[in-house]
């Protein structure tokens, strides 16, 4: 069997390395950018994402590159604590939860598959622009050529060509009228040094996260994402630009905690970018005859709850342990929409009512000022409810992905 997956980026690599260890080994990855290079800013890899990867053989490549989540805290606009709670190994996983650059890990996974698939096994500069199905597989129109394949998946993120020639009516992405301002900044570590914090009032919104140790200052790389609506006409302009910082510091240039000073983080970026806060809505199909998505161009969704590129991980594992153990193609490009179009479905729609983080917008709305006790505004029971509810949505409730049978078809090594 010959599999072409449309893009290299976390997703599309992913899926090639999970079709090389469930003993598909014909796999060319398409790649638009001439030279991948590791760009971008910091994401996170949550347990049961760290498990697929631990079952590829990769994790301790991805604990050189990354930091190990302690705990996650959300914190009012005054940095008063509403809800801690530890994560990965500490809460009863038995795999842990990373913050990485997203650059980095691409690199990682890119010399990964060129060292286990070979040094062909991705070619660059051949964007996917076409596709015609025949009676026994796909030709691939990318980069002045033509490719046949017996399967072609769409992992070319949330401006998928793939997906744009499967639905061609559906138009641009869909803005929720929020901007993400992202960057990364060399700082001394704050609370555990392992933290990640989530900090705001229902409108604006605060989040850092370490992505590397510390170096031998003892500094280290933070993440950091400010959210807050724009009004910009209804023109989206030049998103994922990059801005100068004066301009998120003209909304969040007062914010101060004694345990972090966030105006102070974000003036010490190193570069700050502009992202829409953009996702689509799902597709009723993923699988056209011989042709299917994966991650993005699948699901794209906010970035609430740590999950976009958890779930292409997911998606790569389940693509390629249903391609291995189905006889017939297209069965099992069902069973692989089965297995994942509901539940990515259930995520972007959670993400669209603030998932997780909701417990920010009840704090505020009961307590605009402030509280002396969180209890008295968001009792303990209620705020542990809803960070369950998120976990049994996207899969990664402890119980559950502990007990889970193994994606894997081969051996796991």
């Amino acid at each position: 069997m010959k599999v072409i997956v449309a893009g290299g980026g976390i997703g599309g690599l992913a899926a090639a390395l999970s079709l090389h260890a469930a003993g598909i080994t014909d796999v060319l990855v398409l790649e638009a950018v001439p030279e991948p290079a590791p760009l971008g800013v910091g994401i996170n890899l949550l347990p049961h994402a760290v498990r697929e990867l631990t079952e590829l053989g990769l994790v301790d490549r991805v604990a050189a590159i990354g930091v190990e989540t302690a705990e996650l805290s959300y914190f009012t606009r005054f940095g008063q604590r509403i809800w801690t709670e530890p994560r990965g190994l500490a809460v009863g996983y038995r795999w842990p939860q990373y913050s990485v650059h997203r650059g980095r890990l691409q690199m990682l996974l890119l010399a990964a598959v060129r060292e286990r698939l070979g040094p062909g096994a991705v070619r660059t500069g051949a964007r996917v622009t076409g596709f015609t199905q025949t009676a026994g597989g796909v030709v691939v129109a990318a980069g002045g050529a033509e490719l046949r394949c017996d399967v072609l998946v769409g992992a070319d993120g949330i401006n998928a060509a793939t997906r744009a020639l499967l639905a061609p009516d559906e138009g641009p992405p869909r803005w929720n009228g929020l901007v993400l301002w992202r960057g990364t900044t060399t700082m001394k570590p704050y609370l555990t040094g392992r933290s990640m914090i989530m900090a705001g009032d229902g409108v604006e919104k605060f989040v850092a996260y370490p992505i590397s140790g510390p170096d031998d200052r003892g500094d280290v790389l933070v993440n950091w994402i400010a959210e807050r609506p724009v009004d910009r006409a209804g023109a989206r302009g030049d998103w994922n630009r990059r801005v100068d910082v004066a301009d998120v510091l003209a909304h969040f240039g007062d914010w101060a905690f004694d345990w972090l000073d966030v105006a102070g983080t974000i003036r010490a970026a190193h570069a700050a970018f502009e992202y829409p806060m953009v996702d689509r809505d799902p597709l009723p199909r993923w699988r056209d005859g011989r042709v299917t998505l994966l991650g993005d161009a699948a699901h794209a969704m906010y970035p609430i709850g740590s999950n976009g590129a958890s779930q292409a991980v997911l998606d790569a594992r389940v693509l390629a342990h249903a391609l291995a153990t189905h006889g017939d193609v297209e069965e099992a490009l069902d069973a692989y929409e089965d297995a994942r179009r509901p539940p990515t479905t259930a995520i972007l729609e959670a993400n669209r009512r603030l998932g997780p983080e909701i417990v920010i917008k009840l704090a505020h709305d009961r307590a605009p000022g402030g509280f002396d006790d969180v209890d008295r505004v968001l009792p303990m029971a209620e705020r542990a409810a809803i960070a369950l509810r998120y976990k049994q949505t996207a899969g990664f409730a402890p119980e559950l992905l502990n007990e889970r049978a193994s994606y894997s078809v081969l051996p796991v090594p």
